[in-house]
């Protein structure tokens, strides 16, 4: 009995996971699954996450928090509009995390089609540079990845064209 209340009891954080990544796809019209293929590219799925950007002379550029990495540039964007009240708030709630980073792929999605090559820009932005060019495929690459590994494993496909 206690070895299956313990089961019970750490299958509970993915199961909430799972539902995490189910509402917020719902919400914003983008695969569950690719959401989780971004947390766990991104994260590793881990909550309590923070990476400090830094430029070539290491100086701090930008933070990112939590399961989907929320940048310092749109946590503040929620903070201004009321959803939270400071960008460690994103590491307080995991699902508000996942939401935030569906948000913010959702709308860069709106930018620039529902391509691989579009979702790259996740992670390396709009930059038109030679060198924010490769960034976004190489990570759209990585995400494209990690997606193919959840579909192999009875996972939806996700709704991007392949360009």
């Amino acid at each position: 009995m206690r070895g299956l209340w313990l089961v019970l009891v750490l299958s509970m954080p993915l199961q909430a996971c799972a539902f995490c990544f189910q509402e917020a796809g719902q919400r914003y019209g983008v695969d569950p699954v690719l959401l989780q293929a971004i947390g766990i590219q991104e994260s590793n799925l881990q909550p309590g996450a923070v990476n400090l950007n830094r430029d070539s002379s290491g100086n701090v550029l930008s933070t990112d928090y939590g399961v989907m990495q929320i940048s310092t540039r749109n946590a503040n964007r929620l903070v201004s509009m009321g959803l939270i009240r400071h960008a460690q708030d994103l590491l307080t709630n995991a699902c508000f995390n996942v939401q935030a980073g569906a948000w913010v792929l959702a709308q860069h999605l709106r930018v620039c089609g529902k391509t691989w090559r579009c979702l790259g820009s996740y992670n390396a932005g709009f930059d038109p540079s030679p060198r924010q060019e490769q960034r976004r495929l190489q990570y759209a690459q990585q995400v494209r990845n990690v997606y193919d590994r959840l579909k192999a494993s009875g996972a939806a496909p996700a709704h991007l064209a392949i360009r």
